[in-house]
């Protein structure tokens, strides 16, 4: 039985190219391999987690909830492929399955650690802007152009190690030579079927440098209101001011007319209209309208005004122009000026509010004594 035992050891051994030497064994050395590049993830991550305990740097904050996993396949990896590559026959007879495997972990393996670490670099470049703000104009500008390079390279780094990984089978070198020098018939008709695409990203870099939008810029688009939540590559996410999601191309900004109130100046001209009667005292309102906006720290000082704008066969228009700093609170404004206006002429001036007047017709005919 021990004999059989050891007989299929030896087969299972020797498919995967590991023949056992009398000094050490091939099998053995893969295992150790593997064990020395967990040893140095167990390690370098204790290592980490003590300095976070002693000062809780940033850096080793995103790098532990980042690259933690990468990592941790990343070393093995490294270590296996070293050795799959000793030359020597003494400690390990090399074989394709085991060279194969171990380019092919590696390259995975090194694709995705470098993709987390542009990630963790992006946050470490942008961690002290606040984009929140409407004011911190170039902190958003330069988020976004941030954004999108790490996501542009990132994509350049994905697609390179796809490539090495085709290259790695001789079946399938030849593509990925051609994607790598961006010839051949392949790269042709990912060319014509990807005319949208690289449409989409042409669109992302000019926005992403002339600035057309911004992250959390305030936007009109298909006649809704709301910020600009996310730039993709190809796509622009829009949060609407009643949390739906408004998902647009990215070409939409480039080819057509939107509103952008935050393009240059975050601040804003909110306007009032109040429909009254003929008998409306416009003074009294001017004088109230400047006493709540003086009043409200919302209101900017920047712009006032209350003018008489239209006139209509049964009312007046008035309009009421005030400054806030941002959209937001040029709409809290208005409401606020709207009801106290309300309420004011309500209490004060009940007569000045809209009315609808009708006359009998005996009132308009002439009295009989009247020549």
């Amino acid at each position: 039985m021990q004999q059989q035992l050891d007989i299929w050891i030896r087969a299972i051994v020797r498919w995967f190219g590991y023949v056992p030497n009398r000094d050490l064994s091939g099998w053995i050395l893969l295992i150790i391999a593997l064990l020395l590049g967990l040893a140095v993830d167990f390690v370098v991550t204790q290592l980490i987690r003590f300095v976070s305990r002693r000062r809780p740097y940033q850096t080793l904050v995103l790098l532990k909830s980042h690259v933690r996993w990468s990592f941790w396949v990343f070393m093995p990896s490294l270590f296996f492929l070293l050795a799959t590559n000793i030359q020597s026959e003494r400690f390990l007879r090399r074989h394709p399955v085991a060279d194969k495997a171990a380019e092919v972990l590696f390259l995975i393996a090194a694709t995705w650690l470098i993709v987390t670490l542009l990630k963790v670099s992006e946050l470490l470049l942008i961690r002290e802007y606040d984009t929140t703000k409407d004011v911190n104009l170039s902190q958003r500008k330069f988020v976004t152009q941030v954004r999108f390079v790490r996501r542009t390279i990132a994509i350049g780094v994905m697609i390179i190690g796809a490539s090495l990984l085709l290259i790695a089978f001789q079946g399938s070198r030849k593509v990925g030579l051609s994607v790598l020098t961006s010839a051949g018939v392949v790269s042709v008709v990912i060319g014509f079927a990807a005319q949208k695409t690289l449409a989409n990203l042409l669109a992302g870099i000019q926005i992403a440098f002339n600035q057309q939008i911004r992250l959390d810029d305030a936007v009109v688009v298909e006649k809704e209101w709301g910020r600009i939540e996310e730039i993709n590559l190809t796509s622009v996410i829009v949060r609407i001011w009643d949390r739906r999601r408004l998902i647009l191309p990215i070409t939409y900004f480039v080819e057509t007319p939107f509103e952008n109130w935050t393009r240059s100046d975050a601040s804003i001209t909110g306007a009032v209209l109040l429909y009254l009667d003929y008998n409306t005292p416009v003074d009294k309102i001017r004088e109230k309208a400047r006493e709540l906006a003086e009043n409200d720290p919302l209101w900017t000082g920047d712009v006032f005004a209350v003018q008489v704008t239209d006139t209509q066969p049964t009312c007046i228009v008035v309009r009421i122009l005030v400054s806030a700093q941002d959209a937001p609170s040029a709409f809290d404004l208005r409401c606020h000026m709207r009801e106290n206006l309300i309420a004011f002429l309500r209490d004060e001036y009940p007569q000045s509010l809209p009315q609808t007047r009708l006359m009998l017709a005996e009132e308009l005919k002439p009295k009989e004594n009247e020549v």
